[in-house]
């Protein structure tokens, strides 16, 4: 239900040999991070466009130990992905079915020891079903069963790669509280069961993660907030059938975030987040802006 970025632009660790650390190249497929506030409101029957953007950097790869590695290591994304939403008019267990499929456009340079390389082009689409349910006027929630794709441009031997070249299927659960002039606070529970990378039998582990988002709504239109992302790695990765133990990533990110509701349907959301307590993965800065419209 999001777009492709910090997970595309980790996609380059695997090339870095030893060093490579938590999941296969120490990336993932789904980008977490990507969604803020109203996560778990599912909008009446119809269709819908979103806009994902992002600018993600790192220059800096963490240890099992959480410490910085010796490596001259650079990375830049920036992401845009349009994401089509159909609401239906068909109830499933009290919910309402909903369909959507997002379309991540990469354009990213990696350098590491004085190497680089950049490639753009289509990532790894993510497509799926959900319900949504409304319990109040204020409380919401969407449960969906994602399924990300390996469509992007993969090459082992390339230092960038834009696609994962595995198959991930992620349940997905999210929750909203929103009131215009009061409290507003959402979260969207992941956990990823990642299949085999056929040109590496690499099959990176299960991972748990979480966006958040907690604001107040000023009575406007605008709520002011924080907002970023829990991840924690699962289970150990496996390759040819062996268990590759202590690699486990994690990470936290929190920043300051934004949004504006008009009057007219559409609204827009601004974030930037910092990355922090990272195992195994690169640490960076991530800045976000989502524009949801009604067609």
């Amino acid at each position: 239900m999001s777009t492709t970025l910090r997970v595309l632009s980790c996609c380059i660790l695997a090339s870095l040999g030893p060093v490579a650390q938590a999941t296969e190249g120490g990336g993932s497929t789904y980008p977490v991070g990507a969604e803020s506030f109203m996560s778990g409101v599912m909008p009446p029957p119809g269709f819908y466009g979103q806009v994902f953007s992002t600018h993600y950097e790192a220059d800096t790869l963490r240890g099992n130990d959480g410490r910085s590695l010796p490596v001259d290591f650079r990375v830049r994304a920036n992401v845009v992905a349009p994401r089509l939403i159909w609401v239906t008019e068909q109830q499933v267990l009290g919910g309402s079915l909903a369909f959507a499929a997002l379309f991540p456009l990469v354009d990213l340079k990696v350098e590491v020891n004085g190497q680089s390389q950049s490639k753009r082009g289509l990532g790894d689409i993510i497509f799926g079903p959900a319900l949504g349910h409304h319990y109040s006027d204020k409380l919401h929630s969407v449960v969906a069963l994602d399924f990300i794709a390996p469509s992007g441009e993969y090459d082992r031997g390339d230092l960038a790669n834009i696609g994962r070249n595995y198959w991930t299927i992620e349940p997905v659960l999210a929750i909203s509280h929103v009131d215009p002039a009061g409290l507003n606070a959402s979260a969207k529970i992941m956990y990823d069961f990642n299949l085999e990378n056929s040109a590496t039998d690499y099959r990176s582990g299960q991972e748990f993660h979480v966006d958040y988002a907690l604001g107040w709504g000023l009575g406007n239109g605008w709520v002011l907030g924080v907002g970023g992302y829990y991840y924690r790695q699962t289970t150990d990765d496996r390759q040819n059938g062996e268990r590759i133990e202590d690699n486990k990533g994690r990470a936290f990110a929190i920043g300051p975030s934004a949004m504006y509701s008009s009057k007219d349907g559409w609204f827009v959301t601004a974030k930037w987040e910092q990355e922090s307590q990272v195992r195994n993965r690169a640490e960076g800065d991530a800045y976000w802006l989502k524009l949801t419209v009604p067609f």
